[in-house]
């Protein structure tokens, strides 16, 4: 269970983090990306950031693009929000649209199979 402040600074730190990428990296190749969600620690010494990337074939890409650019990040975040320590921030990519889509098809999948088989 979390803490009413880590579910704060969490959602701060969502909030600036996408700002950040919008307006302040402005890299063209790293493309469309969405920040789906932020989990920091209960110390809050470790973020994890969770990106959506559309693009299924550059997620290797924009991950090694955003750890590269990690300081710059961390740093732009450290002069936007009000905390005593900025977390260390972690990226990773979330799949959930992909299990989603799996979990589709395999229910597209079923319906098919009870409508095609004769009814007795």
């Amino acid at each position: 269970m979390s803490s009413h402040r880590v579910d704060k600074v969490e959602q701060l730190i969502k909030e600036q983090i996408s700002y950040i990428l919008l307006y302040k990296m402005q890299d063209e190749e790293l493309g469309f990306i969405t920040v789906t969600d932020v989990k920091v620690s209960a110390d809050l010494k470790i973020a994890k950031i969770y990106l959506s990337v559309l693009q299924k074939e550059r997620r290797d890409f924009v991950l090694n693009r955003m750890n590269l650019r990690l300081g710059h990040i961390r740093t732009e975040l450290a002069h936007r929000i009000r905390i005593k320590f900025v977390p260390e921030l972690k990226f990773f990519i979330d799949d959930t649209l992909d299990y989603v889509e799996k979990i589709e098809g395999l229910i597209n999948e079923v319906h098919k199979q009870n409508n095609n088989k004769p009814d007795k």
